[in-house]
């Protein structure tokens, strides 16, 4: 889930604290197992070697920018995210890599994006329905076609649950954040249960005019004992934890949501970790990627 509710303004829209650094870790982190279980960091789409300008979205430290940027140094690629500690840090990286071909701005998704129409050729991001309220997706994908230039490809990766597990506390804390995320405007899904963005980004690319749609699945299997499971682990104790002050605020502003306090959420999410090291958890985590061309 990419790093943007701290909702200390109306800038910012993220779940949990886009300038902190357990949430830098995590996403380099997440970038890695997510790019290596997909396939690759563009898998599905051919002529790759064509691009010359592509933006990533939501970029947090810069792992896939750095990835794109060293696999093709004849591509320029710039990321942008909102969190200044995030852009600062993928700047320095990208420095000490001699990536003369990465590059980095502060810059808020859920505003008009700062560049000139026609500016790429592929415009990426992935798993940014954490901090985009479903109010917010229809004037992204609008600027995200503005900024390509005819034949651009727009393209999203996204997941409804992180992970669907056998763990009671597992599923009892996601479920709970769930609650959360639909009282606050983040979710398609009527239930609640869900995120529901995957099912709606065939459509927002069709309403946006996009043609040559596509989706491909991706299923990580992080059970006990998988290639992904470590990975997936380090990445759920961290988000579940800076998630905490969300819910919580979440709890505060709406009482009648259910949301437990400090203490039963500490509860349960020391639960959630030790019920994932034991030996008959099993766990499997869904993405959608969904693209499109513009005309």
């Amino acid at each position: 889930m990419a790093s943007e509710l701290k909702n200390t303004n109306d800038e910012n829209t993220y779940v949990n604290d886009p300038e902190s650094g357990a949430e830098m870790l995590r996403l380099l982190d997440q970038d890695r197992t997510l790019t290596r279980c997909m396939g690759g960091l563009l898998a599905e789409q051919s002529g790759v070697e064509g691009l010359q300008d592509v933006l990533d979205i939501a970029c947090g430290p810069g792992g896939w920018v750095q990835e794109l940027a060293f696999a093709y140094p004849h591509i320029e690629v710039t990321g942008i995210d909102i969190s200044k500690a995030m852009i600062e840090y993928a700047q320095m990286q990208a420095r000490t890599q001699h990536l003369d071909n990465a590059h980095f701005i502060v810059m808020n998704a859920t505003k008009p994006l700062d560049f000139p129409g026609g500016s790429f050729d592929l415009v990426n991001a992935r798993t940014i329905a954490g901090f985009m309220r479903t109010s917010d997706w229809p004037a992204l994908v609008q600027e995200c076609v503005r900024i390509l230039r005819p034949g651009g490809i727009l393209r999203f990766t996204e997941t409804d649950l992180w992970g669907k597990t056998n763990s009671p506390a597992y599923e009892q804390f996601y479920s709970l954040l769930m609650r959360a995320t639909s009282l606050t405007g983040h979710s398609f899904d009527p239930s609640g249960r869900t995120i529901g963005i995957t099912p709606m980004l065939e459509r927002l690319l069709t309403r946006a005019g996009l043609k040559d749609i596509g989706t491909r699945a991706h299923a990580i299997n992080f059970s006990m004992g998988a290639v992904a499971h470590q990975a997936m682990y380090e990445n759920f104790r961290v988000f579940f934890k800076l998630v905490q002050p969300f819910m919580l605020k979440t709890r505060n502003t709406f009482p009648q949501a259910g949301i437990p306090g400090q203490e039963e959420l500490d509860r349960l999410y020391e639960r959630t970790l030790l019920e994932a090291m034991e030996d008959d958890f099993v766990a499997i985590f869904y993405l959608l990627t969904a693209w499109g061309v513009k005309p």
